[in-house]
């Protein structure tokens, strides 16, 4: 069975932070420095590197704008007391990264090159790394089809590219949540992706955010709504 945490080695004496009011921290984008891009032309991927981060340069015609063939993981890095850095089973993520290109018919990094790819960001952004109880370095690994296609498959190029941001609590507010049951739009639907990180996924419920005008309970009791 896999660890259920990985520790980064660091050094704790020479450890800085960046200018960033922690205590106001949200759940957002926060530009950091650093990203991990590997792109794929020949079924494999070579071993990626390290860049400044920024935007991508993309055809109009890629698979990933034409054909939404792309997926997206997300995992957290986070300090501890004792100064360690520390991932939670990044290679389940991996596993289910190519479980979902499996789907979609992409290629794929290796567990090992996912792994290894996301500890690379974080500590090329360890300063971004909130103080223990102040939130989470979100790291946000992608796959998608960045060569043009047009009708017909295979794709000539994927890119696998990691960037990373401080994030705080996703919900600030202590006093609880107004849900709402969704019984007109569906997000998945048997035998489709709704199974796998598909970046389709996600657009299509934005038309459900409308807040809520009645209270979701669960009774403790019988555990029913």
């Amino acid at each position: 069975m896999a660890p259920s945490a990985q520790s980064l080695p660091i050094s704790v004496s020479d450890e800085k932070y960046a200018n960033v009011k922690w205590e106001e921290l949200g759940f957002g984008f926060y530009r950091t420095d650093s990203m991990y891009v590997a792109k794929c032309k020949h079924g494999e991927f070579p071993r990626g590197k390290i860049v400044p981060y920024a935007d991508f340069q993309i055809s109009p015609c890629s698979a990933v704008l034409n054909y939404g063939q792309g997926l997206y993981e997300g995992l957290k890095a986070y300090r501890t007391e004792d100064g360690r850095i520390m991932l939670f089973r990044p290679d389940q993520n991996a596993l289910r990264l190519q479980s979902g290109a499996h789907r979609l018919c992409m290629s794929y990094p290796s567990v090992d090159q996912f792994v290894s790819a996301v500890k690379q960001v974080v500590l090329a952004n360890k300063k971004w790394i909130p103080p223990p109880g102040k939130g989470t370095l979100y790291i946000r690994p992608i796959l998608f089809g960045s060569g043009p296609i047009l009708g017909s498959f295979p794709v000539p190029e994927y890119t696998f590219t990691v960037f990373a941001c401080p994030v705080g609590r996703y919900h600030k507010d202590k006093a609880g949540l107004n849900l709402k049951i969704e019984d007109k739009f569906r997000r998945a639907f048997p035998s489709g992706t709704g199974g796998v990180k598909s970046i389709t996924n996600y657009s299509p419920t934005h038309l459900t955010y409308p807040p809520p005008t009645h209270s979701l309970h669960l009774t403790k009791s019988t555990f029913t709504f």
